[in-house]
C-alpha cells in the first residue's frame, strides 16, 4: 500500500499529517506536482515533479496507482479513476471516496458545477477549517489502521 498526493492545492496542514503519517506507520508517500515539492527526509517520502500542463498530476498519479493505495485530492474526477482502479481517495476534508460512494459524489460534483456555471451560485467551498483538518487525520489513521490489519 501506497499513499499518493495530488500536491497542487493540497494544504500545508494536510501535508504535515501526512509526512508524520508516513514515517509513524512506515508508508511510502509520494507527492505529484507539476512544480518542486519539499519533502522532509525520510526514507518513506518521496516527491515526483511532472510536466506542467492540464492533468499531468493526475494522469500521472492514475497510471501508478495501485489496489489498496490511498490518494489525496480534493477532485473528484480524480478521485473516481483511483477508487475505478481499486484504490481508495482521501478528501483533504476527510471525505473518503470508495466503490460505494464514489457515484454519489461524482454527481453531485457536476450538479454544482452546472449551478455555477448557470450563475445559479457563486463562489467555491469554504476555507479549510480545524475541523476539517481533524476529520482528515481521523478517516488517515482509520484508513492506515485498516490497511496494516489486512493480511499481505
Amino acid at each position: 500500500m501506497r499513499i499518493w498526493v495530488d500536491a497542487d492545492a493540497c494544504p500545508n496542514p494536510i501535508k504535515e499529517i501526512l509526512f508524520r503519517a508516513a514515517d509513524r506507520r512506515n508508508v511510502e508517500t509520494t507527492l505529484v506536482a507539476n512544480h518542486q515539492i519539499r519533502v522532509p527526509a525520510s526514507r518513506y517520502l518521496k516527491s515526483l515533479q511532472v510536466p506542467s500542463g492540464f492533468d499531468e498530476a493526475d494522469d500521472a498519479i492514475v497510471a501508478r496507482v495501485g489496489p489498496g493505495d490511498l490518494v489525496i485530492t480534493a477532485d473528484i474526477p480524480l478521485a473516481g479513476q483511483i477508487v475505478e482502479a481499486g484504490g481508495t481517495a482521501l478528501n483533504p476534508r476527510g471525505t473518503l471516496y470508495t466503490q460505494d460512494n464514489i457515484k454519489d459524489h461524482l454527481a453531485r460534483r457536476d450538479l454544482m458545477d452546472e449551478l455555477r456555471s448557470s450563475g445559479a451560485i457563486i463562489g467555491g467551498p469554504a476555507t479549510l477549517s480545524k475541523t476539517d483538518v481533524q476529520e482528515f487525520a481521523n478517516q488517515l489513521d482509520r484508513f492506515l489502521t485498516r490497511a496494516a490489519s489486512k493480511p499481505r
